[in-house]
């Protein structure tokens, strides 16, 4: 589902993240930007993963039992968890500002974890980071 790389999203991904280009060029080119109005849901606690995405601009909340636990900005990944883990969202997500991201199927993500590494370790970290975060 790959598509040619933006040069404006890969910018934006090297702004906001730690990837090297080539990293960058394949995130860019296997998700679709989205712009998002502030107060819209993203995905809903409890529910299937078949998505994730990456902040580019703006700032979201993640809410759990309708309890506020974190704000995150651009660079954040939001819904990798479900995927990586293969299991129901254990959050949702809410715009507190307009935002725009980089959108990704549940295709796209485990295509980039077979294809590379520096993503699929990025996920797996970020992913265990929250696990801990929430298990405390």
């Amino acid at each position: 589902m790959a598509h040619k790389a933006d040069p404006e999203v890969v910018a934006a991904l090297t702004k906001v993240t730690d990837f090297d280009q080539a990293t960058a060029k394949a995130l860019a080119s296997h998700g679709r930007v989205v712009n998002v109005p502030a107060r819209w849901s993203l995905m809903a606690e409890y529910t299937p993963a078949d998505k994730a995405y990456i902040v580019l601009e703006g700032e979201v909340v993640i809410r759990k039992d309708n309890q506020d636990i974190a704000e995150l900005g651009p660079g954040s990944f939001l819904g990798e968890m479900a995927l990586v883990n293969h299991k129901l969202r254990s959050a949702s997500v809410f715009a507190l500002t307009p935002i725009k991201a980089l959108h990704f199927t549940d295709e796209a993500v485990a295509e980039l974890i077979e294809d590379n590494p520096a993503f699929a370790e990025a996920l797996r970290t970020a992913a265990e980071e929250r696990a801990a975060r929430d298990a405390s």
